[in-house]
This record gives C-alpha cells, structure tokens and sequence, in this order.
C-alpha cells in the first residue's frame, strides 16, 4: 500500500509516538541525561497540557499544533524513562549494588542447563545476597558454567543453588569490530559469570518456578523427544528443531553457515515468516465460509488462538513472539477499523514491544522483522504488477518472487551493516527453501499431533527428513559456488541512514516521478561513495599491529595497507569458527584484502621491523644475555616462557610489554607487578582486550 496524495501524518498517529519514543530511547542511551532532568521536564510538559484545557476554545484550536509537539516530547520523556528504568544496573535492587567477592548468593536456574564443549551452562537469577549473615532480596541475572566431570549436574529449570565463589564482570573481548557481548548480555539484565566446580555449590531443597515458564519448557522437551525418536540423522534433526521450536544447540556448524551465505538463515531462526505462513494459510482456510457477524467475531479469535499456541509450543522465543504481536494488531486494527493502515498497525505493534522492552530496538531480528514487512508492504504490488503472467502456476511462482524480492529492498542495507555481506543467491534459495519449509513446518506440526500413533509417527517423521535432506543438500551445493555470496563488505552507521534516504528516494521518484527526488537521490549516492572512498584511501595507508584476545591461543595481525601477515596459532586462520569470530570482523573493517593474508612462518623470539619500529615477538624462554641492552620498542609475549619481567629488562631496552591471550592469568598478573615497580607499560590481552599498535 504505497502512500497517496490522500495520505499524511495524520493518518499514521503511531508512526509520530513510534518515532518520538524511539528518540527518546536513543538520547537516553547514547547521551545518558540525568535522571532528575527527565522526570522534571516530564512534569514541566504535563502541566502546560493541563494549561490547555484553561484556554478558550480559539486558542486551543489556533495552538493545537504547540499541544501536539507537547505530546510527542512527551513520548521521548517515556522513551528515555523506559531505557533507563529497563537498565537492571539502575534498580536499587540490583544484586551488583550490595554484592562483594565473598559474599554468598542464592540463585535460581531460569533455564535447563545445556551441554557445551568444556562445561554446562545455564541462565540464573541471583535471588538474595547474604551480608554479616543477613539475607538480602536482589535483582539481576547471571550466566553459571558448571565444570565437566563426567555427570551431568543434578539441576534443572528452577532448581536453587547457593555458593560463595567470586562472581566475574563480564567483558569484552576487546578485538576490533568485534560483538559487544557485554551490551548484549546486559539488554538481557546479565551482568556477571561464574564458573563452578561440583563442590563449588550447594543444591538448595527449595525450588522456584514459574507455571507459564515449566509449561513452555516441558512442551519445548515434550516436541524434542518427539522429533528425535522419528528423525534419526543428526543433520536434518538439528535443522527441524530448529525450524520449529528455535532450539539451535544441535546445529550443525558448517550447514549454519551455508544457509547464511544462501540468504535462507531465517528458515531456521523462528521468526515472522513461520507466523505468516500459519496465518495466510487461516486466512485462505476461512475464505471457504460464507460471510457472516458469526464468522467476522470467530476468525481473529480462532486464528490469534492458534498463532499464540504456535507461540507458546515454539518455546515463545523473543523473535517469534514480535512476529505474534506484530499479526496480533493488524487482525485487531482489521477487527477494530476496516480502514485502517498498515503503517499505524506495524508502527502499534513496534511501539508495544518497544514498550515491553525497550532494548528490542537494538535487536537485529526487530530490525530485519520490520525493514522486510514494511519493505514487503510498499513494493511487492509495484514489483508485482511489472510482469503480468496468466498460467496460474507461473503467477504464484511470480508472486514469490516478488515478495522475496521487495523484502530485501530494506532489509539488505541492515543485513550488510551487521554481518558484512550479501547472499547473491537469494533469489533462487528462497524459491526452493521457502515453499519447502512451510511444508515441513507444517508436518512438524502434525508429527506433533499425531505422536500416539506410532506408525503414523514415524511415516511423517521419515518424510521431514527426506524433506530437510533435500533442502539441505541443495542449500550446500548453492554455497559450494563462488559466487555465491559477496563477502568483506563494510558501511558505517553514517552510509547505512544515507543508503537508506537513497532507497526512499529512488522510491519516490519512480512512484511519483518526482524530480526533485531524484536530483536528491543522486546527492544521497555521491554522499555515500565519498564517505566510502574516504574510508578507502585512509585504510590504503593504516600500518598497525593488532594483538588479539583469542582464549587461549596467540593471534598477530601485522598490517600494511590492505595486506595482513599472520603470526601465531596455525589453528585461528584454519578453524573457521574461531577465525570469523575472533579475526574477521575486525579484517572486514580495515578493509583488508582476502587474497592478501599471509601466515608468517614460525620464528623463535623474532624482531620485526615495522615502519621504523621494532617489534619482539618472544615465544621461547631465554638463556643468555648481553653486554648491552638492545633497543626494541614493544615486545609481545605469545610462548610460555620462564623469564621474569626483571630478566627481559636487563637485557631489552623497552617501555611496553603485551601478555598474549594464550598466557596463563597468574603470570600475565605477576607480570603486570613487576612492570608497575619498575614502571613499565603492561597490558594483558586476555585480562583487558586487544592491544592495537598503531605504526
């Protein structure tokens, strides 16, 4: 529904709150006014509203438009009310505002413990503190890892446990460009970790659970078993868990990742597109009864029923839930107004969940939901209109393209800011997986129901993994092609807003055929090749060092201009997983040539001449010593060497000494001492982040 000339501001009343609450969410996050200030001019904007209703009719209709910019400020007062109330850190009963190391803590498991590679890992509320004996009721989440010892701890969904050992800070890793874990954490409200050891912790008698919360987990499991007695291969069992409850702890890495590069990871990330299917297929289903008040009354019940008890079975992950109220207003905006926009019904379902959570507007999966659908709304009958076919298999198959194809007009400037690429085979995975998908969700459904009869049971169970093997092997063997995805891609946040103007205006101009629009789009585009071309040139001439913090291995970025040599663990560059998690975000941002990383071969105790400065990369203990010191400007410290602090400086001249992520905490700290008394630079990867040594 492209906008009109009929169309204005005043016809989308939620897209102005929508937008003032998002400002206000965004001042208070980014700028962290005072509290006080806010709560102040809250009070300030409802008293000159009150004001209003003292003025005569006149002058409440000649300053009806100084009411509504009052309104709408008052809207950004509740934006930055709500970020800062959300902020656990900001409750005075935050558990981190009383909580010393040796205090003991009881918390309780808000989730069944799942498997890692080196530990048990489980969410958990920190429910008291004990100070001088005295219990104290907290607030606030934490993350626990429980030690492998071979038995699973005995703890389960709102068991208790108490324990004394110090809770850690979470942190960043520090790398480059990398995920800010901590911020993510804390949208969640987790602020600290802790690793436990069988006998570190207490199982308290007492249990804390929520109705709603077991009910969801015992249905989660109930379909789990469900799907693993009828679907044998570990592959297609991971994809269809994932496809219909969200449950990813049985992925397959490398298939994962092939379904990134295709463009078709939404199909295992529950989100809109599960719910859309259920509800175009309610809708078609009911298109067989006549019209009726009866009909009009029990259609939106039935199907908001269904919707919400897809939900509620799919475990009521965050992504599926925003997907539930997004289609929850429109059938109730239909209900309420048969007029009634599609603009206001998107921008009331954001402005709840933004209510419940102001943190969602961070979120990637708010983000892509909303730029798809509201992509989808405004393109897909301008794209669909360009070709009109009459073989009525061929029109569907149009049909499909054309909304895959009008969802990416919004959604591909967002999908190359956060993860640096574009499927290029987007178009024709869709066609394949989309379809296909919807017919497993749907037998995954009816595995569900039919679960008692076990011939039946296995008959469906047999036919999902038939299905999930096609689909997999033909997403495999698209992202077997090189061009399959275009890779190493970065924009800043200023050329995401700036590509976006250039989409909207193009939008305008071809709608419309607006000519000043176009002369603006084409301002828009050369903005946004200098701003990149800028960054190009700067990057042409970086030379740095990057030290990055990789547990437990050592990991050397050597930089010059677009080319990158390598020093350390062989295992970071080969091991995919650690590689982009750890490297490659940070390679993408420096714009650093895929072709141009070399491995350097391993040196022992190496000095590199780098633009005039001499770098020691120490990894071997050293025996021997020299008459006079020899001058180098850094020395990194990547081997586990035997050597004190006080050796190295009689025989190195050198200010600056950086610990590694592969050397043991009790050194890097010992370290850090003796640097302190003899008043040397040290900086500790693994306890402070990636050093960067710019050249």
């Amino acid at each position: 529904m492209p906008f009109t000339a009929a169309n204005s501001v005043k016809s989308f009343p939620f897209v102005k709150l929508f937008v003032t609450l998002t400002a206000g969410i965004i001042l208070q996050w980014y700028f962290h006014p005072n509290i006080k200030f806010t709560l102040y001019l809250t009070a300030f904007l409802f008293c000159l509203l009150i004001c209003f209703l003292f003025l005569s009719e006149a002058k409440r209709f000649n300053l009806n438009w100084l009411r509504g910019c009052f309104v709408l400020l008052l809207f950004t007062c509740a934006g930055m009310l709500l970020i800062w109330r959300q902020n656990i850190q900001n409750s005075s009963s935050w558990f981190g505002k009383i909580y010393k190391p040796g205090n003991i803590v009881l918390v309780t498991l808000e989730e069944p413990i799942v498997e890692k590679a080196n530990s048990y890992k489980a969410l958990a509320s920190v429910n008291a503190v004990s100070i001088n004996n005295q219990w104290h009721s907290t607030k606030g989440n934490i993350l626990l890892y429980f030690k492998k010892d071979g038995s699973i701890p005995a703890l389960h969904y709102g068991s208790q446990i108490v324990f004394k050992k110090t809770l850690q800070e979470i942190q960043n890793s520090g790398n480059p460009a990398a995920l800010d874990y901590k911020r993510y954490c804390l949208f969640q409200n987790i602020t600290n970790q802790v690793f436990l050891s069988h006998n570190d912790y207490i199982i308290s008698s007492s249990t804390n659970k929520n109705f709603l919360k077991q009910f969801l987990f015992a249905t989660r499991d109930a379909a789990l078993k469900t799907m693993q007695k009828n679907i044998h291969s570990p592959k297609e069992l991971g994809i269809a868990e994932a496809l219909l409850i969200g449950y990813r702890n049985d992925l397959d890495k490398d298939l994962v990742q092939a379904y990134s590069d295709t463009g078709v990871v939404h199909i295992i990330a529950i989100s809109g597109m599960h719910i859309a299917i259920i509800y175009a297929t309610l809708i078609w289903f009911f298109k067989f009864f006549k019209s009726s008040k009866l009909k009009k009354i029990i259609e939106p019940i039935i199907i908001l029923a269904v919707i919400w008890m897809f939900t509620l079975i799919a475990g009521a992950a965050p992504s599926i839930a925003r997907a539930s109220v997004m289609f929850t207003c429109i059938l109730v905006g239909k209900f309420i107004n048969k007029n009634g926009n599609i603009y206001n019904t998107l921008a009331v379902s954001a402005f709840i969940l933004l209510v419940y959570n102001p943190f969602n507007l961070w979120d990637v999966g708010f983000q892509l939901s909303y730029a798809a659908v509201l992509s989808i709304v405004i393109f897909f009958k301008p794209i669909n209109n360009l070709i009109y076919i009459q073989n009525k298999l061929l029109r569907k198959l149009w049909k499909l393209t054309s909304v895959t194809l009008a969802a990416q007009i919004f959604a591909v400037p967002i999908v190359i800011y956060h993860f640096h690429q574009l499927p290029l085979m987007f178009l024709i995975g869709n066609l394949i997986a989309v379809p296909l998908s919807g017919f497993i969700l749907y037998a995954e459904l009816a595995l569900f129901c039919f679960s008692g009869w076990h011939g039946v049971a296995a008959f469906i169970g047999f036919t999902i993994e038939c299905c999930i093997k096609f689909m997999n092997d033909f997403i495999q063997y698209m992202d077997r092609m090189s061009f399959s995805v275009w890779d190493g891609l970065y924009i800043s946040l200023w050329q995401l807003l700036i590509l976006f103007g250039f989409i909207i205006l193009v939008c305008v101009w071809l709608l419309y055929k607006n000519k000043r629009a176009c002369i603006l789009a084409i301002s828009f585009l050369i903005a946004f090749f200098i701003l990149r071309d800028i960054n190009v040139i700067q990057h042409s001439q970086q030379q740095k060092i990057i030290v990055y913090n990789v547990p437990q291995h050592a990991a050397i970025d050597f930089i010059g201009g677009n080319s990158c040599c390598f020093s350390g663990d062989s295992l970071v560059i080969t091991n995919a997983l650690l590689r982009n998690f750890n490297l490659k975000l940070s390679r993408v941002k420096d714009r650093i040539s895929v072709n141009k990383n070399v491995l350097l071969p391993h040196f022992d105790n190496i000095i590199l001449d780098c633009n005039n400065k001499k770098i020691l990369v120490l990894d071997k203990t050293l025996t021997t010593s020299n008459p006079s010191k020899i001058s180098v400007d850094v020395i990194i410290i990547d081997g586990n060497i035997n050597n004190s602090v006080s050796e190295l400086n009689e025989i190195f001249d050198c200010k600056t000494y950086i610990a590694a992520s592969n050397i043991a905490m009790w050194k890097s700290t010992q370290w850090k001492k003796d640097c302190e008394q003899l008043h040397l630079r040290f900086h500790s990867v693994a306890q402070s982040g990636a050093s960067v040594i710019k050249m």
